[in-house]
């Protein structure tokens, strides 16, 4: 280790504990001890360019740890990023760009939205796959236009989460050589030494998993951990752990190796007492020697010449390949090819029509030749949520394995969690549009994962299947009923429920389309009509989130009775409709696949869609009632399910549980009496 090194090293250390010191919240340990390693990654390796922070190339780094946020904000400011000294000042405060845990919609050069321990470790995992995909597909030989590296920062909380060992055991079955992962090894957590409850031999677990494992002392010795990368970057089959001996709070007289040091300010006697020990002088806080801005101002440097000469190698690609460089650009930039909506597939009237899983597989399908970075898969249950590629135009579609990393069907393993953070980390990476299925009722599996991709407005696609206690017999532990008001209650998140099938093809445009966050189609195991649209409106209305289906038959000016409704439970509210329209009453029948597309309509459309005037409002959904007050009103009813289902043939669980045309039926005439 050079002086200049040691100066550098111990510049991080201070710049985290004086803002965390400053703010009175933050953790401080972690920074002093994870700073050398840290530094020698993006001073001796990381290729990024803060002039470009978007450049598709660059390494990126993955602060799994997040919760020592400091650390990775003293690396950006040192690097250049768009990160000013006092945003570091302002360190956890309101409207500043340097919040408790990183978000990466919020500031530049922080990749993915990481804190909840495990997380960040499966997002890694995820953008490794997506370099791996897009090496295989548009690298040739002579002209690799995708050739980066994945880093990340895991600590010993994050490899005790379960996220994190379902994604290191698919990175391992996949041999993703592009990942490396510094393991801040400092056997400190809140409780206490990790000695109390993860006494596991990681280095072991790691190497079963099939990872290239190596361990060193010495968390201080950056020539060494410079030597591990090094060696780490020779194994190309195999993402690598390198363990790191370090000691939380390193420095702090008083607080090193214990548990103090995690989670709270060091206090400014003992940030005094730390400087000491570090040989830091400098009297005034946040103070970044010249020398130390120069060593970083270099680094910077490099990795805007390293741009410079990807550009190079881009250009001889475009000459060499320009339709490949063309569909690169498309994807890199996230823009769909011109003219693919016109491979959505329309479906014919069909009274005994198809499940909404089914139709979403062949809009799947459908689409695939055209959009090559179109990849994703299933936890396992590909065969029923109908998520496996066939069809991919010249292109065989394969599978997405060590040795065949063109493949575009992702085979997750029984793993929801690592599915969901695999994804994640796919959207952020970019240039990949990733999907990922599982049954509507293991959304919960994935839940942290789902509210970090609306956190994050990361484009993931998510096939949630076997929607309601109409999947059957397998009974109430796979019979959703909480989980679409759960889903809907998540920011950023849009859920659509199609009707049928023409519903579900205009559903995965929207998906599509939509790039300001994550998108939960969520789908029929069991067949629905599909509905004649020359009868009733377009499916189009999806777009809208909301729209009349079927108008009253004396028009807007006979409206009685609204009968809202999502998937299966239209034909419920269709049937209806038509009984009621024998008894003279006028019913509209309002589909409404997604509140949150509807919500965010103009109010004259949405009055025009649910006139203020109607009272009488009964929504029909086979899931819990909760939040359909929104839409019905003080004044109208609730057709659902707010109890757990049961095992049963999947008709009779319905008709049981009261989603059925009589109830809708007695529930609309009581409104109707009472707002007569």
């Amino acid at each position: 280790m050079t002086d200049l090194d040691r100066l550098a090293v111990n510049t991080i250390r201070v710049l985290a504990i004086e803002a965390v010191e400053k703010a009175k919240s933050g953790h401080p340990g972690m920074p002093l001890g994870a700073a050398p390693m840290a530094h020698v990654v993006w001073s001796r390796h990381l290729r990024c360019d803060p002039a470009h922070t978007e450049w598709p190339d660059r390494d990126r780094f993955v602060l799994s740890a997040g919760h020592g946020s400091m650390l990775l904000y003293a690396l950006l400011h040192l690097t250049g990023y768009p990160l000013p000294m006092e945003e570091l000042k302002n360190f956890r405060q309101w409207g500043s760009l340097t919040p408790g845990h990183p978000e990466s919609t919020l500031t530049s050069g922080v990749e993915v939205t990481t804190g909840p321990l495990g997380q960040g470790f499966g997002n890694g995992v995820g953008m490794a796959i997506a370099q791996a995909f897009l090496a295989a597909a548009f690298n040739r030989p002579g002209h690799d236009v995708i050739d980066h590296w994945i880093y990340g920062l895991v600590s010993d909380g994050d490899l005790m989460e379960g996220v994190a060992s379902e994604a290191a055991s698919l990175a391992g079955h996949l041999g993703l050589g592009r990942l490396i992962y510094l393991y801040d090894s400092n056997r400190i957590s809140i409780e206490g030494s990790t000695e109390l409850a993860f006494t596991e031999d990681v280095a072991a677990r790691f190497g079963a998993y099939g990872w290239h494992v190596l361990s060193l002392e010495d968390g201080n010795d950056l020539d060494t951990i410079d030597r591990a990368i090094v060696q780490a970057k020779d194994v190309v089959d195999k993402p690598s752990l390198i363990v790191v001996r370090t000691h939380i709070g390193y420095g702090s007289p008083n607080k090193q190796d214990s548990a103090e040091a995690h989670g709270s300010p060091l206090g400014e006697e003992e940030v005094e007492l730390t400087k000491r020990a570090l040989d830091w002088s400098e009297p005034h806080p946040f103070y970044v020697p010249d020398e130390v801005r120069g060593l970083y101002g270099r680094v910077a440097a490099r990795g805007a010449k390293a741009r410079t000469a990807w550009l190079t190698r881009l250009q001889a690609y475009q000459r060499a390949q320009p339709d490949l460089a063309a569909a690169l650009s498309r994807a890199l930039a996230g823009d769909l090819p011109e003219g693919w909506r016109d491979r959505v597939p329309i479906f014919r009237p069909d009274a005994k029509g198809m499940a909404t899983r089914a139709a979403s597989g062949k809009v799947l399908n459908a689409l695939a030749p055209v959009l090559p970075t179109l990849i994703g898969g299933s936890a396992d249950l590909a065969p029923s949520n109908n998520t496996t590629l066939t069809d991919c135009g010249e292109q065989e579609c394969g599978s997405f394995q060590k040795g065949g990393y063109g493949g575009r069907n992702l085979h997750f393993g029984v793993r929801e969690h690592a599915m969901g953070a695999v994804l994640n980390g796919m959207a952020l990476h970019g240039g990949v549009i990733p999907y990922g299925g599982t049954f509507l009722v293991f959304s919960d599996y994935m839940r942290p994962s789902i509210r970090l991709a609306a956190l994050s407005r990361a484009h993931v696609v998510y096939v949630f299947t076997h929607d309601s206690v109409g999947l059957g017999e397998d009974g109430p532990t796979h019979q959703p009923i909480e989980h679409l008001a759960s889903l809907r209650a998540m920011p950023n998140l849009t859920v659509v429920r199609p009707a049928d099938a023409n519903e579900t093809a205009a559903a995965w445009a929207l998906a599509l389309e939509h790039r300001q966050g994550p998108v939960a189609l969520v789908l029929t195991r069991q067949n629905l009509p599909t509905l004649d649209r020359s009868l009733l409106a377009p499916a189009e209305g999806l777009f809208r989130g909301a729209y009349v289906l079927a108008e009253a038959p004396g028009g807007p000016e006979r409206l009685d009775v609204l009968l809202l409704a999502t998937g299966s439970e239209v034909q419920v509210a269709l049937q209806a409709r038509e009984t009621l329209t024998d008894e003279g009453v006028g019913a509209r029948v309002v589909s409404m696949p997604s509140w949150e597309v509807f919500a965010e309509q103009d109010q004259d459309y949405r009055d025009a869609v649910l006139p203020p005037a109607v009272r009488a409002r009964v929504s029909v959904e086979a899931g819990a009632t909760f939040g359909w007050e929104r839409w019905v009103g003080d004044e109208g009813a609730m057709v659902g399910i707010d109890r757990f289902g049961a095992s049963a043939p999947g008709a009779r669980a319905l008709a049981e549980l009261g989603i059925t045309t009589a109830h809708v039926l007695e529930q609309a005439r009581l409104r109707l009496a009472r707002n007569a």
